[in-house]
Parts: structure tokens; sequence; C-alpha cells
């Protein structure tokens, strides 16, 4: 009787503890995983870089430093950079990189974005154009954004989303033919590294994704804080020397 008394009573002691370490094992995760947004400073351009599984790392990265280091010079309105995806945990990149997207655009309120940066990923020309989801925020932050910038076949987005009607672009190299074969319908050039046309920035992606994020920093900052940044990066920066075409004048 006395043993049957202790089992049960050890059983009894072993079941709370049990749900004290499941109650705490919950409590740790969430507070593991609760999540921050990053601080935007005020008076600064919102610069969201749309990322998911599969973006390479120049066509992020290379945007990513020029725009960010904007914060380092005086007397200009500067950038504040992030990150948007569709999930709450890490993508990895197409060479392997891991990142915590700073926000997801399918649930988070989203701080007005006034630059948008489309870089590459592996499945832009295929089942990524095909993600609803992901075009409908492209083409809802276009509403407002200032800028859109893609590099490489980030391009391919723009042009499922429908932004590149009636507009000039450019893309990856050897994916210009399947891009004019894919949209028929649109302006697409080759012999360019980057094109300047309205509001949308397209590149051939790759290391040029620098020369493109510069051009739009002497755009908006001007010749002399642009090869500040060039500078910093140990980029030699002259605009003149790099392929490109600005679509001026255009005819309604």
């Amino acid at each position: 009787m006395k043993r049957a008394f202790l089992s049960l009573l050890l059983i009894g002691m072993l079941g709370c503890q049990s749900k004290k370490l499941e109650n705490n094992s919950a409590i740790q995760k969430e507070v593991q995983f609760k999540k921050t947004f990053p601080k935007l400073e005020k008076d600064r351009y919102n610069v969201a870089f749309l990322i998911m599984n599969g973006t390479f790392n120049t066509e992020l990265t290379a945007p990513f430093d020029i725009f960010q280091h904007t914060v380092f010079r005086k007397n200009i309105k500067a950038m504040n950079v992030f990150t948007v995806a569709n999930t709450d945990t890490a993508i990895t990149t197409f060479e392997g990189m891991r990142i915590l997207p700073d926000y997801n655009y399918l649930k988070d309120a989203l701080p007005k974005i006034d630059i948008l940066v489309v870089p590459s990923a592996e499945h832009h020309l295929d089942t990524d154009l095909e993600n609803k989801a992901m075009l409908d925020f492209v083409q809802q932050v276009d509403k407002e954004a200032m800028y859109i910038t893609a590099h490489c076949d980030g391009a391919f987005v723009l042009a499922k989303a429908g932004l590149l009607k009636d507009k000039v672009a450019t893309t990856f190299p050897s994916d210009v033919d399947k891009m004019r074969k894919l949209f028929p319908e649109l302006d697409i050039r080759k012999n360019v590294l980057f094109v300047h046309d309205g509001k949308y920035i397209t590149s051939a992606g790759g290391a040029k994704s620098f020369e493109a994020a510069l051009y739009l920093c002497e755009y908006l900052y001007g010749k002399e804080i642009a090869k500040s940044l060039a500078k910093g990066l140990v980029i030699d920066w002259d605009v003149n020397t790099v392929p490109h075409l600005i679509i001026t004048n255009k005819k309604k």
C-alpha cells in the first residue's frame, strides 16, 4: 500500500515537473522569437530590400552597402535600409548566407517605402513569377515609392508585376533574350549596364549593382557625394565610363 502511494506521489511530482518544463520551454521560445524591428530615423529615405530564398548575395549587398553608407555623409537626406520578406524566419541566399528579414510583408505593419530594391534571386525566371503575394506587394509599393531598382533578373519581377510597361529596361546580359521572349511587348536593351527610365532603374547586376546604386546616389545627392561613397568602398566612380541609358523627354 505504501509502495503504491509513493509511486502515485512520484508520478504526480514528475507530471507537475514535466508541465513546468513545458511551460518554461514555451516561455523561452516566446522570448527567443519575440520580433524586434529596426529603428528608422526621421527625415530619411526608407529603402526596402526584397529578399527571399535564393537571393544572390551581390545584388543584395552591393546596393545595401552603398545606401547604408549615406548615414555617414553630412547635409544630405540619408537612407534607412532594411529587408522585407514573406517570412519571419531566416532566408538562405543562393550562396548560403542566412539573413533574418526585418519585416514580413504578409503580416507586419510596414513603414512607407520610398525606394524598393529588388535583388535577383534563383527563381526569378520561373516559380517566383507565379508568387501572387510577392507581385501584389511590389505593385502596392509602386503606388507610393519614389524609385524602384532591380538588379540582374530582378527586372523580371518588375516586368511580371506590370511596372515596365512603356519603359526601357535591362537585365543580366545573358538573360536579355529570355526576357524579350517572355515579355515581347517590353523594350529590353543590350550593351548597357543600367537603364534609368522614370522611377525605375534596372541593372545588369553582379558587381555592376554597385554602379547602379551609385548612379541613384549621384542623381539624389550630386556627383561629389557619389564619389565620396564610392571612395569609402574603394570604387573608382565616374558614371561616364559606365555604359548606361537615361530615358528623358519621353513623348506622352
